[in-house]
């Protein structure tokens, strides 16, 4: 068996290996084998990379948090939820992340007759990247929206929110 750490010879001249490939991609290729199953590093590697997914979309999304850190940022905000009733259905029913719940709906009515630009904060299928980067991205939208002098919609905090719930929030804000 080949040590997968020497480095890999091309079969033919410019035929680039799986091993070659390793260096291009975040895929699990050219991992080796230890009889019939992984290394112990490959399969502790990928039993910690499943649990930290696991993690990101289990994590509930921390609305207040993402709206005080907004507030912070002189940036005004709403929470909405879409039409799931829990994570399970979440990822159960995709459909419904991308709706808004009818109470949520009459939350965004009534903040002006329509925007240029509405940002919207959704947690998706990881709450965890979420919170480390919407934030900041919404902030450095933000003043690029208000360098442009193009009006903005306060920001929308979608708890359970597919990337679509967009849509129905940017039409309920009459955003451009």
């Amino acid at each position: 068996m080949s040590d997968p750490t020497e480095p890999a010879k091309p079969a033919h001249a410019g035929t680039p290996t799986l091993r070659d490939l390793r260096g291009l991609t975040q895929a699990r290729i050219a991992l080796g084998a230890h009889g019939a199953g992984l290394p112990t590093g490959a399969a502790l590697a990928f039993g910690l990379d499943h649990a930290r997914a696991r993690e990101a979309v289990w994590t509930p999304l921390d609305a207040a948090a993402i709206r005080a850190a907004l507030r912070a940022q002189g940036l005004e905000s709403v929470e909405v939820r879409s039409a799931v009733s829990d994570r399970t259905e979440y990822l159960r029913r995709p459909d419904r992340g991308r709706s808004l719940a009818p109470e949520s709906a009459t939350v965004l009515d009534g903040h002006g007759p329509g925007f240029d630009v509405a940002i919207v904060i959704a947690d998706g299928l990881s709450a965890t990247a979420v919170a480390l980067n919407a934030v900041p991205a919404a902030t450095a939208l933000a003043a690029r929206v208000r360098r442009a002098g193009w009006s903005l919609a306060p920001v929308v905090v979608a708890s359970q929110g597919r990337v679509a719930i967009g849509d129905p929030i940017g039409a309920r804000l009459g955003a451009r």
